[in-house]
């Protein structure tokens, strides 16, 4: 049987060139909370095929930069954020999802905290939206958007990842405000703190809430080791 030669990558190369002219890049989609609303961090799309249009944090995965740091650098650069949850959602490829020619993107999703990250809105009119109120949005994002919430809303009630959206210390009242903005649903109150309770996730801080409109209620924490195995990994994304 006679043998058949190995081919070089140079070959290989040559003869696939439009296989090696397609680009990759990295969508990130920012959680936050504020005032019982969850919101998404968009800015203002500057190719003029989308103008007027807002899109999703992101950029094309550098030649000499790894894929798992890419959408890492996008958060430093465009927001300041670093030492954030990240986690890696799904790849889109649809043909035609980028005026400039074929572009594979792979979306990520982070929660912060709004009132303890300070976050640089200054690029092209960078600022938070309610994700109720968005209807159209540049490329595919709109449902980059909507995939990366609906994974969200899988986890939430599985996995303790929402405290990243929280003060430290928070009470249940402020808990079940925020798993109901992201379900998008009103949750009834003694069976949501019972299911919470059961998990274990909590820690009692034997302190009551101050200054607030109502009856004061307990405040709790994530307990230590949750908030610990809870942290992003540069090195290696966290698959909950």
């Amino acid at each position: 049987m006679q043998k058949i030669g190995l081919k070089t990558a140079e070959i290989e190369k040559k003869t696939h060139l439009d296989f090696f002219n397609i680009a990759i890049s990295v969508d990130c989609v920012i959680f936050g909370y504020e005032n019982k609303k969850l919101k998404v961090l968009l800015i203002k799309s500057d190719l003029k095929e989308f103008e007027g249009l807002w899109s999703l944090l992101g950029d094309l995965v550098r030649p000499d930069e790894d894929m798992e740091e890419a959408p890492y650098r996008v958060l430093r650069e465009r927001t300041g954020l670093q030492n954030v949850f990240l986690e890696q959602v799904h790849t889109f490829g649809r043909l035609n999802r980028h005026p400039s020619g074929r572009v594979i993107t792979t979306a990520y999703y982070s929660l912060v905290d709004t009132k303890s990250h300070a976050i640089q809105l200054t690029e092209n009119e960078l600022h938070w939206h309610n994700i109720n109120d968005i209807e159209k949005l540049a490329f595919d994002h709109k449902l980059i958007l909507n995939t990366c919430l609906n994974r969200l809303r899988e986890q939430v009630m599985e996995h303790p990842i929402v405290f990243n959206l929280l003060s430290e210390k928070f009470s249940l009242r402020e808990l079940q405000d925020l798993y109901e903005a992201i379900l998008g649903v009103e949750l009834d109150r003694r069976n949501f703190r019972k299911r919470i309770m059961l998990k274990n996730w909590l820690v009692d801080l034997n302190e009551m809430e101050e200054d607030v409109p109502h009856r004061p209620g307990k405040l709790y924490k994530l307990r230590s080791q949750l908030k610990k195995n809870n942290r992003p990994n540069v090195d290696r994304l966290m698959s909950l």
